[in-house]
């Protein structure tokens, strides 16, 4: 139970370190949401080193930590709602064995974006935030083969 609580806190520390590295990185785009999702390296990891509950623990406590930390209480709405439907999407994809590490990353960005997305449209009752959609889907694609790339070497290279 210690090595495990050991392994969880030290992935939430990275998350955490990743999410304030990110947060240092002005982005050049003029669409708001797109930004790299460093920390999600800590959540692919964890839902292939540990478990799917372990990989949400660790989102939840990172996104909570990190909300009071760098952002608002409203951009923690949508990072709740972007981690849980990704790590659902990734979940889910991961149980049957059919796809890579990187291509599940790559589900789960552009899963996290869309989820961003349709929480702004509850929020703003307008359905002109969907024009966004095609720039984050390619935005979460685009992030998420780099994570699932880095991801997949930590994953083979960390010995377990």
């Amino acid at each position: 139970m210690a090595k495990k609580l050991t392994n969880l806190a030290l992935l939430t520390a990275c998350a955490l370190m990743l999410s304030y590295i990110e947060s240092l990185i002005p982005l050049p785009f003029p669409i708001p949401g797109i930004k790299l999702g460093l920390a999600n390296l800590a959540s692919v990891f964890a839902l292939y080193r540990l478990s799917y509950k372990d990989a949400l623990l660790i989102s939840a406590v990172r996104v909570l930590i990190s909300g009071f930390l760098f952002t608002t209480p409203v951009s923690m709405i949508y990072a709740f709602s972007g981690a849980l439907f990704s790590l659902s999407v990734m979940a889910l994809m991961k149980r049957t064995n059919r796809f890579s590490v990187t291509f599940i990353s790559c589900t789960g960005g552009m899963a996290h974006n869309l989820a961003q997305v349709t929480i702004s449209y509850f929020i703003v009752s307008h359905l002109g935030i969907f024009s966004y959609l095609p720039a984050l889907l390619i935005s979460g694609l685009i992030t998420g083969l780099i994570i699932g790339m880095l991801s997949d070497i930590a994953i083979r290279r960390i010995p377990k």
